[in-house]
């Protein structure tokens, strides 16, 4: 689609606005809904609810431009009206607050104006909204305005005494500092902006899991939690999981490693084919978490070498065990055997870890194999031989 005027990319923008600014609406006004919960596309465009009951209706709009101003005639302002009298029981005095967010500026003496919770003036939002239902020509909105005249007097003013405007909400380039702006208690400090986008991650597949339908909302305190579990990562103690197993490709790390000599070792020990990519995919995200939290200065080399030292060091012990059982005129099967039982055994201990409180079991497995493919550690009886035998074909 070109840049003419059916271009969707408004109507895109639009759509990932309303999803973003959900995250600001979560965070500014959660801490006063504790026992509340969020959804998107459900009720409205966003919604709050507690205990399955919806409490307030949002509409969610964004224009391209930073000075528009929006007046009581606007078909974004018909169009919601619309919507909410479909959909919200106009005249159910103890229905849902109704709110419009929009990018426009409310201009002066409109009830759009009249209807912002710090010019608030209910009577005169009713008295300029009638005037314009009964004076508008516009074809667009006539449908709404005849319907807001139909309700009646009494269920007119239930109706917009229910309804608030939050005008000169953040385009969309600048929901992300009203989103950092709200988690200035969070921030770790030198690592801000990875914090933040590990944040934006939880709440990209949050949002998407709330579209699709697969979770009905996000609890305030699920929230906190979640963003709580994230700064977590960046203590002393621990680390942030940078990379997580739904974004690797394993068939493609397998073509890609299939010939490192960690992936050799594995092969003269007749590792099974499935468990081999699971290795070859704990390799990648190991070597990737090392390089990325020493670039970060999250950790240290002196402390990741000291976690080698360790692997190395309990390899040691069940290797020399390992020689000890196999007897001195023992066969290649045996020592495939004897071999692929001590790797499977130390994968599948998870009791050393890089931090006191990281315990993702993939970083421990991943080492292994990084510490196997220079040499350094082996799982065959006479793996040292082969290994210099592979390093001197490969130089």
């Amino acid at each position: 689609m070109g840049k003419g005027s059916h271009s969707a990319a408004p109507n895109a923008i639009g759509y990932q606005h309303q999803t973003w600014w959900a995250l600001v609406e979560l965070l500014q006004s959660g801490a006063d809904r504790p026992d509340a919960a969020l959804s998107l596309e459900l009720y409205d465009d966003v919604a709050w609810e507690q205990k399955g009951t919806a409490t307030e209706l949002l509409q969610v709009k964004h224009h391209i431009g930073q000075h528009r101003m929006l007046t009581d005639a606007a078909t974004d302002v018909w169009r919601t009206l619309k919507v909410w009298m479909d959909e919200a029981s106009p005249a159910d005095a103890s229905g849902p607050a109704l709110a419009l967010v929009t990018t426009e500026t409310a201009a002066d003496a409109t009830a759009v104006a009249a209807l912002r919770s710090y010019s608030r003036n209910e009577a005169e939002a009713l008295r300029l909204l009638e005037h314009v239902a009964r004076t508008s020509e516009s074809k667009q909105t006539a449908s709404a305005r005849a319907q807001f005249l139909g309700l009646g007097d009494a269920a007119r003013l239930t109706f917009v005494s229910r309804i608030r405007v939050i005008d000169r909400s953040p385009h969309i380039e600048g929901v992300a500092d009203q989103v950092k702006r709200h988690l200035h208690w969070a921030l770790p400090p030198g690592h801000e902006d990875l914090f933040l986008a590990m944040v934006w991650r939880w709440w990209d597949e949050t949002a998407l899991a709330l579209l699709q339908g697969r979770q009905r909302s996000v609890d305030v305190g699920e929230a906190q939690a979640a963003i709580a579990d994230i700064r977590d990562q960046f203590t002393r103690e621990n680390l942030p999981t940078l990379v997580e197993l739904a974004d690797v490709d394993a068939q493609d790390l397998e073509q890609k490693y299939r010939m490192h000599p960690f992936v050799q070792q594995m092969h003269w020990v007749a590792f099974p084919p499935r468990n081999l990519q699971k290795a070859i995919v704990d390799y990648y995200r190991a070597y990737t978490h090392s390089v990325r939290w020493l670039q970060e200065d999250l950790i240290g080399a002196v402390e990741l070498t000291r976690f080698e030292h360790e692997l190395v060091d309990e390899w040691e012990r069940e290797f020399e065990w390992m020689l000890d059982s196999l007897d001195e005129d023992a066969g290649e099967a045996e020592k495939k055997t004897a071999g692929k039982d001590l790797l499977r055994q130390l994968l599948s201990r998870t009791g050393l870890t890089v931090r006191s409180r990281y315990n993702d079991p993939h970083f421990a497995r991943g080492q292994r194999h990084m510490l196997a493919d220079t040499g350094k550690i082996g799982w065959h009886a006479d793996f040292e031989a082969r290994i210099a035998q592979l390093l001197n074909v490969n130089a």
